[in-house]
């Protein structure tokens, strides 16, 4: 479904409205019967999107670094603090108010992002030709709106500072490879391209050593081959690094300028509703998440 079309938009109102109704628990289990054909077992969970739904329902909204590194601003301190900051794309600007950006300041190239969710992203490449009132307008509309409440990503609606951040442009067309990290153990890759333009988008999953897995998601073209960069190691060593604080976070990273850049951190993939096509990569994945621990502490 595109973004922009207006059945996406009655569907955003509707999650919205059904939040106030009933509980987050309770929609998970609805939203997960309704995408993916199934029942969610939140008590027992066994495969990997019921184990980041439980993630995302009992643990992720309770831990502050999961929380800091969801927001794209705090994100970055958090880079920082694990000393990788050499790898943050220039930040041009950050503001609370969109009234407080000086349009005629900014560079010809830039990207502009809302920072407490995902794909509030404006690319602009071109100043002169840009609509700086049609921008800014989708940018105050982006800022009022709570995006954990749409798929109930709780830790999204934890973030309490909706700032607008520019970043340097770095391409029309960004590749992505993003780095699955189960305990703090980078598994699986998947490489995707023009995800900046949704549907468009292709993307492919790989084993570290450049293996095609043979996994795909039907709502995107496929990608059969990956190309390692000669950079490759520092990003699976970043990628390790970056994911020790948590049960599972999908590391992502940009390639440009022949080197890589921190994209995200994404802890809650698909919103744990990940098309998996053949099915049984969401059975082999779950049971390499290993999470029973923090299940008995809840329980506990």
């Amino acid at each position: 479904m595109e973004r922009d079309s207006l059945l996406y938009k009655l569907r955003r109102k509707t999650q919205v409205a059904a939040r106030y109704v009933l509980s987050d628990e309770t929609l998970s289990k609805i939203y997960y019967r309704l995408v993916l054909g199934k029942t969610l077992h939140l008590k027992d969970p066994k495969t990997f999107n019921e184990k980041i739904q439980w993630l995302k329902l009992y643990y992720y909204p309770n831990d502050k670094n999961v929380i800091k590194a969801t927001d794209k601003y705090t994100a970055r301190d958090y880079i920082k603090e694990k000393g990788y900051g050499r790898i943050l794309n220039k930040l041009i600007g950050v503001w609370d108010d969109v009234n407080d950006i000086n349009w005629e300041q900014l560079p010809s190239q830039f990207v502009l992002k809302c920072t407490h969710g995902c794909a509030y992203n404006i690319v602009v490449s071109n100043k002169e030709e840009a609509n700086e009132k049609k921008i800014k307008k989708q940018l105050r509309k982006w800022q009022k709106e709570d995006f954990g409440s749409f798929n109930i990503e709780i830790h999204y609606s934890k973030i309490k500072s909706h700032r607008i951040i520019c970043e340097e442009f770095l391409g029309d067309v960004i590749t992505d490879y993003k780095f699955f990290c189960f305990n703090g153990e980078p598994q699986f890759i998947y490489v995707s391209t023009d995800l900046i333009h949704d549907r468009q988008a292709q993307l492919g999953f790989f084993t570290l050593d450049g293996e095609k897995i043979p996994l795909k998601r039907d709502d995107y073209a496929d990608i059969e081959q990956m190309e390692k960069p000669s950079f490759f190691n520092d990003m699976y060593i970043a990628a390790k690094d970056l994911s020790q604080d948590f049960p599972f976070v999908r590391v992502d990273f940009f390639i440009a300028n022949n080197t890589f850049y921190f994209a995200e951190l994404t802890f809650t993939p698909g919103a744990g509703m990940m098309p998996f096509n053949p099915d049984s990569y969401d059975q082999e994945w779950g049971e390499m998440l290993h999470i029973e621990h923090l299940i008995n502490n809840e329980d506990a």
